[in-house]
């Protein structure tokens, strides 16, 4: 009877091998018992928790590093991407739509992008061209960042009542909106 055996079977380590990744470990449960006791040492010589020659996690770092740092660990990414996107904003609509439009706010749950015009016929504009710029916008921030960009056009002037209303208008309603 022959025993069909798999023509590559999976290679395991061999004793040498074997030996380096206990080494490794074993010097890695050292070095870090060895940083504890060091630290509890200068701790009780009233020394406190210093700086050495090599680099740790308490060095002072740049500026733009410890933004980074901070975004990454607090999951702040997008809405910092998004305000990035804000500030660049006529560079990535053109500048003639960017001095009509403007965005406003980032609703991250929903991910919409509220833009606001200062006129019904830019609104309308920035409406037909809204695939191209979330198209755009995901291309800059990231797949799936912004799925609709919600177009408002300007808002008009408080109705007032009073004697120079003419009957049967609806006000300012009529220019705006």
């Amino acid at each position: 009877m022959s025993e069909q055996q798999p023509e590559n079977p999976p290679a395991e380590p061999s004793g040498v091998d074997l030996a380096r990744v206990a080494l490794r470990a074993a010097r890695e449960q050292a070095r870090a018992r060895g940083d504890a006791a060091q630290q509890k040492k200068q701790a009780r010589r009233g020394g406190g928790l210093r700086s050495g020659a090599r680099a740790d996690g308490r060095d002072p770092m740049a500026l733009g590093s410890a933004i980074n740092r901070l975004l990454n660990e607090r999951g702040w990414e997008a809405p910092a991407a998004v305000g990035g996107v804000m500030g660049r904003w006529p560079q990535i609509v053109g500048e003639d739509v960017a001095k009509h439009c403007e965005p406003e706010r980032y609703d991250e749950d929903e991910r919409v992008l509220m833009v606001r015009c200062d006129s019904t016929a830019w609104a309308t504009n920035l409406r037909l061209l809204a695939p191209t710029l979330v198209a755009r916008l995901n291309e800059d921030l990231g797949h799936g960042r912004v799925r609709h960009i919600k177009v408002q056009g300007p808002s008009g002037p408080v109705r007032r009542y009073g004697p120079l209303r003419a009957p049967g208008s609806t006000g300012p309603g009529d220019t705006y909106g």
